[in-house]
């Protein structure tokens, strides 16, 4: 699923994932935008090692979840679409 239109908070939210990937990616990871709605719901995928992760859902509210809340306020809602 692709977002048919760029949010205007695309790039915030990018620069903010840009933080956090460095980590991710450390473990063989990665983390998608799948879609920003009009709501300013950011729905992400996680990738690599972190898809299928056991520790997944911590990475996602201690680490990817409070970067996004920190750097753009304006996202009111974060979900990962694949995690249990």
């Amino acid at each position: 699923m692709e977002a048919i239109f760029e949010h205007p908070l695309q790039d915030k939210v990018e620069t903010a994932l840009d933080k956090i990937r460095p980590y991710l990616k450390a473990d063989g990871g990665n983390v998608r935008v799948l879609e920003i709605t009009q709501e300013n719901t950011l729905r992400l995928e996680l990738t690599g090692a972190c898809g299928s992760c056991s520790m997944s859902a911590m990475t996602f509210k201690g680490g990817i979840e409070d970067t996004i809340r920190r750097e753009v306020p304006e996202i009111l809602k974060v979900e990962a679409t694949n995690i249990n």
